[in-house]
């Protein structure tokens, strides 16, 4: 699918198709924003190349899972990002390559799939951002697109706080799979994270051609996106280290509990070990045992073992085992 949005010279914003390049080359002082989703590689190569877009970059846009950076050609800048096709709050997501090559009077974004970020847009701000420049349009995807990751990320931490008092009352294996599984997700978005991280910091320490950041706007709108990047990357760090704080007090609260159980365990062997010597002695068969033979030997045999066995239980409630 192709989608375009054109700004005319008269300050007109046109949306349309492919129809709408011939009348960008015809006018200088236009600006395009044309959305490729989902074309044959081929085709995209075959626009691309027509618009001087270098090779390099068209095969590093056609790359699957190729990390997101950004890189300066002669005559644009190709940005590739980790967007987002869905979210949800458990933190489940599918991630979708979207490249932009931003020339000077043009932003090429380039995806598999449906771009949340890219769709909003276009339907709504897209006509005013194109009208003050392409990087703009750039620069506001990424923008939404990260929110779209906040969102989700805001209701998970709700939902981690439920999970943390649930695992506090009633821990079990399940909520610590559950667990795990988010550590693992939150991993994979910390790396992405990072890369975005990454971006910005290069936009906002270097000068690239199509993203000055001489100009006021421009360098508010990076600054914009740099800080929602760092806030994610942050968040998901801080729900990482709270995951991997509630399987460690988790294992901690299992070997606390497990440690209670051997203890007990270990009393009551501790008062049955002499208990059991006494009555293995005077279970011998043997013929001549005087104790055997003593009108009050059993009852005094119960009595020694009853005292043993009180004062074992006396010792270990006086030092704290019970």
């Amino acid at each position: 699918m192709i989608r375009t949005l054109l700004l005319d010279a008269d300050g007109e914003v046109i949306r349309g198709g492919e129809e709408l390049l011939a009348r960008f080359r015809e006018t200088p002082q236009s600006r395009l924003w044309i959305d490729l989703q989902g074309e044959p590689q081929a085709r995209e190569r075959e626009l691309l190349e027509a618009f001087g877009c270098h090779p390099l970059a068209i095969d590093d846009a056609h790359r699957e899972r190729h990390p997101p950076k950004i890189e300066e050609f002669e005559h644009h800048t190709l940005i590739l990002y980790r967007g987002i096709s869905s979210f949800d709050a458990e933190l489940n997501f599918v991630p979708q390559q979207v490249a932009f090559f931003l020339g000077e009077r043009f932003l090429i974004s380039l995806h598999p799939g449906t771009a949340l970020s890219i769709d909003r847009l276009m339907v709504h701000e897209g006509s005013t951002l194109l009208r003050r420049s392409p990087e703009h349009v750039a620069l506001r995807v990424m923008y939404v697109s990260a929110g779209f990751y906040l969102d989700s990320l805001l209701e998970f931490e709700n939902q981690l706080s439920d999970l943390e008092d649930e695992l506090i009352d009633a821990g079990s294996d399940a909520l610590m799979r559950r667990i795990i599984a988010y550590r693992s997700r939150l991993v994979k978005m910390r790396r992405v994270f990072n890369y975005h991280v990454g971006i910005t910091q290069e936009l906002t320490a270097y000068d690239y051609s199509h993203l000055p950041r001489d100009n006021e706007d421009t360098l508010h709108a990076i600054n914009d996106v740099h800080e929602r990047f760092e806030r994610l990357h942050s968040l998901t760090q801080m729900y990482y280290d709270i995951c991997g704080d509630l399987i460690d007090g988790y294992i901690s609260l299992s070997s606390h509990q497990l440690n209670i159980t051997m203890r007990v365990l270990t009393v009551i062997t501790a008062i049955f070990v002499p208990l059991t010597f006494l009555a293995g002695i005077y279970g011998m068969n043997f013929a001549y045992m005087p104790e055997l033979g003593y009108r009050y030997g059993y009852f005094m045999l119960m009595g020694l073992m009853l005292a043993i066995g009180l004062g074992l239980l006396w010792l270990f409630r006086r030092k704290r085992w019970l």
